[in-house]
Formats: C-alpha cells, sequence, structure tokens
C-alpha cells in the first residue's frame, strides 16, 4: 500500500510537469463538453445537459487512463528507466499499478473541468439527485478505470506499438460504455461486450447518482470487474515480464 501512494503521487507530479500532459487535459474535456452540450440542445432531450456535462467527464477520464498508462511504460522504455523499473525487487504489477492509479486520478480533473464548463458558460444547474452518491461513484469509476488501465498497460510491456492497439478503443468504449449514448440504442450484439467492460458500470453508478437511481449495485460490479481486471493484468505482466527477458528484448520490444 504504501508502494501504491508514494508512485501514485510521484508519477501525478512527473505528469503535471509535462506541457503535452497539462495541455491536453486542459483542452480537451472543455472540447468534449462542448461538443457534447451543443449535441444535447439540438436534440429532442435538451433538459439531459447535465447528464451529457457528466458524460464528457467521464470521456476525458477514460482518454486519460487509455493513452496515460501506456504513454507512461513507453516513457519509461524511452528513457532507459524500464528494464530498472521491471528488475525491482516486488511483483510487476505493485511497480506498474501507480502509473496506471495516476492517469486515472490526474484524468478525474475532466470531471471538474466539464462540470464548471459546463455551469459557467452554459448555466447548466448542478442538481445532482445525491451528491455524496455521485462522489462515491465517481471514486469507484476511477478506481475501476485504473485496474483495467493495467491491464491495457501490460500489452506495453510487450509490444512496441501498442499504441496501434490503444489508438482504435477510445472511441469504440465511449460508446459500448454509455457514456452519451444509451447502450439501449446499440445494436444487440453489443451488450454483452459491455456488461464485460468496467467503464460501463462506473458511467451507470455516475449518471444513476447525477439522476437518481441505485447506484450501489453498479458500484459493486464496476469494482468486481476492476478487480478482475487486475487479477489478469498481473498475470499477463509477469508472462509478458518473462518472455521478454528470455528473449532479450525488452528495451526493444
Amino acid at each position: 500500500m504504501r508502494t501504491l501512494l508514494i508512485g501514485t503521487l510521484m508519477h501525478a507530479k512527473h505528469m503535471s510537469r509535462s506541457p503535452f500532459e497539462v495541455s491536453l487535459a486542459l483542452v480537451i474535456p472543455v472540447v468534449q463538453a462542448t461538443m457534447a452540450v451543443h449535441l444535447f440542445r439540438a436534440g429532442q432531450e435538451p433538459h439531459r445537459l447535465l447528464e451529457a456535462a457528466v458524460g464528457a467527464g467521464l470521456m476525458g477520464v477514460w482518454s486519460s487512463v487509455l493513452f496515460g498508462s501506456g504513454g507512461a511504460i513507453q516513457n519509461q522504455r524511452w528513457q532507459g528507466t524500464l528494464e530498472m523499473i521491471i528488475m525491482a525487487p516486488r511483483r510487476p504489477v505493485t511497480v506498474l499499478l501507480p502509473i496506471t492509479a495516476a492517469t486515472a486520478i490526474t484524468g478525474t480533473y475532466a470531471m471538474l473541468a466539464t462540470l464548471l464548463w459546463g455551469r459557467l458558460l452554459y448555466g447548466i444547474p448542478l442538481d445532482l439527485a445525491r451528491p455524496y452518491a455521485f462522489l462515491a461513484a465517481t471514486l469507484a469509476c476511477v478506481a475501476g478505470l485504473g485496474m483495467f488501465g493495467l491491464l491495457l498497460a501490460s500489452t506495453f510491456v510487450l509490444l512496441r506499438n501498442a499504441n496501434a492497439l490503444a489508438n482504435p478503443l477510445e472511441y469504440p468504449i465511449w460508446l459500448l460504455s454509455g457514456m452519451l449514448v444509451p447502450i439501449s440504442v446499440l445494436p444487440s450484439w453489443t451488450v454483452p461486450i459491455a456488461a464485460v467492460l468496467p467503464t460501463t458500470w462506473g458511467a451507470r453508478a455516475v449518471r444513476e447518482a447525477t439522476v437518481g437511481g441505485p447506484v450501489w449495485p453498479s458500484i459493486g460490479i464496476c469494482l468486481a470487474i476492476g478487480t478482475g481486471c487486475l487479477l489478469l493484468g498481473a498475470y499477463c505482466l509477469t508472462s509478458f515480464e518473462r518472455r521478454a527477458r528470455a528473449a532479450a528484448t525488452l528495451a526493444l520490444s
């Protein structure tokens, strides 16, 4: 736990020193919130602007986790420190989990930015049906995304061009998780896929806390699936690490 807390704090500070990361964090959530608000205003349900702002915030958190987790691994490889991280006298998951946790935590700025942007510029009232449940749902969603990010980040240990795998995941996960578009309007074959994603249940919990609904079951499922991703990610990290060591390609893979 001490390693997780200190590592998360260190990587969060490291990302806050990156002009590229800071510029993305400042600009993208605001752009997404603006587009979401205008789309809902132009549609048939303009009264759901608060849900649009919340959904745009979740999109920002997911983008931060998706690109930040893999990007952090790639940065360690480029800086020549990935070997030292993997060779640390601890399990790989305890060393790499803080990276994904830091990306998820810094991604919460997207949620705050979209809500404040909607309130100040568009006058959207922040009338959350269950404020305390909203906070709990947001924290659970961030935790679930951080554990899901570890599973995604494990591929970056093995693959040099794992960005090619991560980039196409951004928009499909937005849709399948129901962050802006309800899952009920998607094709039926997408339902089983959405059901196994922690992003789906995290987004549902946040949305239910916004409008009123059974928040805690969705939080429990989000954390349960996230824990499964954590265990699978830990296994993949160990397996990929052994494969890279056997082939002597950890820095080159």
